[in-house]
């Protein structure tokens, strides 16, 4: 009896430590595998960061020779630079962005996103590295007085705003008695304001200061200070963690440096860089 006992909490005991081994040895093989599925082991592999974004005064848009310039296209280009890889820049239409990224279409989204709970559950942000907020460029005829928030929010008012943008939730939270117009980029919305067939476009800061300098007799900013503070990440798939630490240890590092305000200062608080694309 005591022999049977013996071989059988030997056998048990084999087991055991087999069972523990074979946990072991998955566990390591499962670690191995997410690491090499990491966004940013592949970009390490492939040698090129793949950053889609969408043209967005200042944030990136075109030079006279067509090259792309602007605050997050500094921000990508470091990041890359950081990595010792290339970059490549993806540019897509905002409403889209989101999708493109999560069928592989680029490798990461740096392109002013703010970070808000609804956008979370189709991808995973980094920390902070930015913060902007929402104001109001007006049509100096249409909304000629207007100097708060509740003279815009009636039925009878008309405006216009990004596609997809953060600007369009401000728009519906903040004036959801007027009438809102979305377009495909801010281009097509300033236009129509410009034509005189809207009275206002919600957007980022500082796009509508620029648009006020840029056209003075036709536009003006009817609000003093911005309506809405955001915070700003970088966005990747779901479930990346790995590509998610290293972006939040970079931005911590980098901004250290105070090399974001050094950036944001250049492109939102100077008008230097306008020559580049006139």
């Amino acid at each position: 009896m005591k022999r049977r006992l013996l071989l059988f909490d030997t056998i048990s005991l084999i087991f055991l430590v087999s069972g523990t081994i074979m946990i072991s040895f998955l566990g390591c093989t499962q670690q191995e595998e997410l690491i090499n599925e990491s966004t940013v082991e592949q970009v390490m592999e492939r040698g090129v960061l793949r950053v889609g974004m969408s043209t967005f005064v200042p944030w990136a848009m075109k030079d006279k020779t067509g090259k792309l310039i602007g605050f997050e296209i500094d921000v990508a280009a470091r990041l890359a630079n950081d990595m010792s890889v290339k970059v490549e820049f993806v540019p897509t239409k905002w409403d889209g962005i989101i999708p493109a990224l999560i069928t592989g279409k680029f490798d990461i989204i740096i392109g002013g996103m703010g970070i808000n709970p609804k956008r979370n559950l189709k991808v995973n942000f980094s920390n902070p590295y930015d913060f902007t907020g929402m104001s109001l460029v007006a049509h100096k005829e249409l909304a000629a007085g207007f100097s708060s928030l509740e003279d815009f929010n009636t039925p009878d008012i008309t405006i216009v705003a990004r596609l997809g943008a953060t600007s369009v939730a401000a728009a519906h939270k903040f004036i959801p008695k007027a009438k809102l117009l979305q377009f495909d980029d801010e281009s097509q919305a300033i236009q129509e304001l410009l034509n005189g067939k809207a009275h206002a476009m919600v957007s980022s800061a500082p796009f509508p200061s620029f648009q006020s300098l840029k056209f003075p007799e036709t536009l003006f900013l009817p609000l003093k200070e911005n309506f809405t503070k955001e915070p700003i990440g970088f966005a990747v798939k779901k479930g990346d963690y790995d590509t998610i630490n290293f972006l939040n240890n970079w931005i911590i590092f980098v901004q250290e440096e105070d090399w974001f305000a050094e950036r944001k200062n250049y492109w939102f608080n100077t008008v230097d860089w306008q020559t580049l694309v006139k």
